[in-house]
């Protein structure tokens, strides 16, 4: 994922999903991707989340049956939490639910179907052991 900023906002650029998508955050909306970046990056696993939502119920599941403990942000109960959900939508593709949404390592790793696919191919262990979020 890369990101520039410019006068008139934040282009973020990544290759998720089927080829390049770009999205441009509002200026408004760059301190809340800057505080998001940097969460991310100060915690080994970091999940944003609605309390109500079941796949991000799956997500933290997972996470924590596999002896991870996450760093996770409920939307819902977070003051500037639609603000954080506006730049998770500008981080995937057109048309896929932004939530939950996981990083790893400080990287986006990706929402429920990454993870579970990520899980069931042997691959998310590994990242999570590169991210100091296991150590067995």
């Amino acid at each position: 994922m890369m990101h520039h900023v410019n006068g008139k906002g934040l282009q973020l650029q990544g290759n998720k999903g089927n080829g390049n998508h770009v999205r441009r955050l509002s200026m408004e909306l760059v301190r809340t991707y800057e505080n998001m970046r940097k969460l991310a990056s100060a915690n080994a696993v970091v999940v944003f989340s609605l309390s109500s939502c079941c796949m991000c119920h799956v997500v933290k599941s997972l996470l924590f049956g596999l002896g991870v403990g996450p760093t996770i942000v409920e939307l819902d109960e977070e003051k500037n939490g639609k603000e954080m959900q506006a730049v998770l939508y500008g981080l995937v593709g057109d048309g896929e639910q932004p939530l939950p949404a996981v990083f790893v390592g400080g990287k986006f790793l990706g929402g429920v179907q990454t993870v579970m696919s990520s899980h069931i191919n042997g691959t998310l262990v590994p990242l999570l052991k590169d991210a100091g979020a296991l150590w067995l």
